[in-house]
C-alpha cells in the first residue's frame, strides 16, 4: 500500500501531547502535519507558538480535510464525545485514553463496524510496549491461556523506590508525579483502576471478550507500608501490582491486584516506570514484553506508531471478538465467561480484627501479631473482595501470594 501524507486534528497538549509533538518533529519518513491542536487553558504557557492552539473543538471537529484526529486529554467524558463524533463522521481516530476506552468500548467498536473506520489506541496500554497489536496480528489464531503483567509504570516506579531505595510510600508518590510518571490526582493509579482499564482492552484483543469495568477485581498499593516491603524481602520476593486475565476451563478469571513475585518471575527484574507482560499461548509458550510504560516520549512513540499505522490504511480486524461473535452467533454476553467464584491465597496486613469483615476467610495458613503490625496469609473467597474495590476508607493491604 502506499504510504499516504496525512493531516491531524490534536486534543491536548499535556505530558503525552508534548511527547508526541517531539517525536513527531524528529520522525524520519512519517508524512504527517498537526494542523490544529485544541486545549482548554488559555493562560498555560507553552513552548511552540499560539498560532497552533485553538480553544474551540468545532475548529477540529468541523474541520473536514483532517485525516486523523488524535485523542490525549484528560476527561474520559469529554473524551467520548470527540471520539464517537470522529469516527461518526467516518475519521480515523488515535487516542491513548484507557479510561474512556475501557467504560465505552462496545459502543466505540459499533462505531467502527458500522462507519468502516479505524480506532487505533496502541498508547493506551503499555505504555511503549507494542503489545495490542501483538496480540492482534501475532497471536490472532494462537490458543492463548493466560496473560499477565505490570502496566502501570507509576506503582512500578513507586514500589521500586520503596523496596530498593527505603523510600516510604509518600516520598515515592511525589518523585513519581515530580517525574511525570503519576497525575497530580494519582488514585486511579494507585489504587488499580489503570491497570483495570488497560487489562480490559487486553483481554478484547487476546481473547475477544468485552469487559465492563465494574464486573473486574481491582485492588492497589494506596495502603501500602514498610511492613509489607520488609516480609516481602524476607521471603525472596517483590510486590508489584499485576493485571491477570487467564482461561481456566472455558471461563476466564480476570483481576489487576498487587502479587508477590519470585525471582523465577521474568516480571521480577522489571522495575521503576518499565512495564511488562507475559503473553502465554498453547503453541507459542510464554514470551515477555518490555519497555518504558511511562512518560512523555515513550507513549508519544506509541502514539506516533498508531499515526504511521494509519498512513498504510490500518485497522484492527478485532479477529479474537468476531470469532467469539461468530461461534456465538450473535452479541457475546462476557458476563457468563467471567469467573469470580473461587479460592484465592493472599497476605493481608490489617491493624484491627474487625477491618477484615466481609471478606470470606477459608482457611488461615500464617498469621503473626504485634503492636506494631499483623498480617495473615489465608485462602479467601475471591469474590469477597470486590467491597475493597475504590475503598477510600479501607486500611487494608492486600497482596496475592
Amino acid at each position: 500500500m502506499t504510504e499516504k501524507h496525512i493531516k491531524l486534528g490534536l486534543f491536548g497538549f499535556g505530558c503525552v501531547g508534548q511527547g508526541l509533538y517531539d517525536v513527531l518533529n524528529h520522525s524520519e519518513g512519517l508524512k504527517a502535519d498537526i494542523e490544529k491542536i485544541c486545549v482548554k487553558d488559555k493562560n498555560k504557557k507553552r513552548k511552540i507558538a499560539s498560532k497552533y492552539f485553538t480553544y474551540d473543538k468545532e475548529d477540529i471537529l468541523g474541520n473536514n480535510k483532517l485525516d486523523v484526529i488524535v485523542e490525549l486529554i484528560d476527561n474520559s467524558a469529554d473524551a467520548y464525545e470527540i471520539v464517537s463524533r470522529a469516527l461518526s463522521k467516518g475519521v480515523n481516530v488515535v487516542t491513548a485514553n484507557k479510561k474512556m476506552l475501557a467504560e465505552n468500548f462496545e459502543s466505540l467498536y459499533q462505531l467502527q463496524e458500522k462507519n468502516n473506520v479505524a480506532l487505533i489506541y496502541e498508547g493506551s496500554a503499555g505504555g511503549s510496549i507494542p503489545i495490542v497489536r501483538n496480540l492482534e496480528e501475532y497471536y490472532d489464531n494462537e490458543l492463548l491461556s493466560s496473560i499477565r503483567g505490570l502496566l502501570n509504570g507509576s506503582c512500578n516506579y513507586i514500589l521500586t523506590r520503596m523496596e530498593l531505595e527505603n523510600m516510604d510510600y509518600g516520598k515515592a508518590l511525589k518523585m513519581a508525579q515530580e517525574s511525570g510518571f503519576a497525575e497530580s490526582d494519582p488514585w486511579l493509579d494507585v489504587a488499580g483502576y489503570d491497570t483495570l482499564y488497560k487489562l480490559i482492552l487486553l483481554t478484547v484483543h487476546a481473547f475477544g471478550i468485552i469487559l465492563k469495568p465494574e464486573q473486574v477485581l481491582a485492588l492497589g498499593i494506596q495502603n501500602i507500608t514498610f511492613d509489607d516491603i520488609t516480609y516481602a524481602k524476607e521471603k525472596g520476593l517483590r510486590i508489584k501490582l499485576i493485571a491477570t486475565a487467564h482461561k481456566v476451563g472455558d471461563k476466564f478469571r480476570v483481576y489487576a491486584m498487587p502479587h508477590f513475585v519470585n525471582k523465577e518471575s521474568d516480571l521480577y527484574n522489571v522495575l521503576y516506570e518499565n512495564n511488562g507482560v507475559e503473553v502465554e499461548g498453547a503453541y507459542s509458550c510464554k514470551q515477555t514484553f518490555v519497555g518504558k510504560g511511562a512518560g512523555s516520549h515513550p507513549t508519544g512513540s506509541a502514539v506516533l506508531s498508531d499515526i504511521s499505522a494509519l498512513t498504510y490504511q490500518y485497522k484492527y480486524g478485532y479477529k479474537k471478538l468476531k470469532k467469539m461473535e461468530a461461534y456465538h452467533k450473535g452479541k457475546v454476553d462476557s458476563a457468563k465467561f467471567l469467573d469470580n467464584d473461587f479460592e484465592i491465597k493472599v497476605y493481608i496486613r490489617f491493624s484491627h480484627k474487625d477491618d477484615l469483615k466481609g471478606i470470606e476467610v477459608v482457611s488461615i495458613e500464617e498469621e503473626f501479631k504485634s503492636a506494631k503490625t499483623n498480617y495473615i496469609v489465608a485462602n479467601v473467597k475471591f469474590k469477597s473482595l470486590f467491597f475493597l474495590k475504590g475503598n477510600r476508607d479501607s486500611k487494608l493491604f492486600v497482596c496475592a501470594v
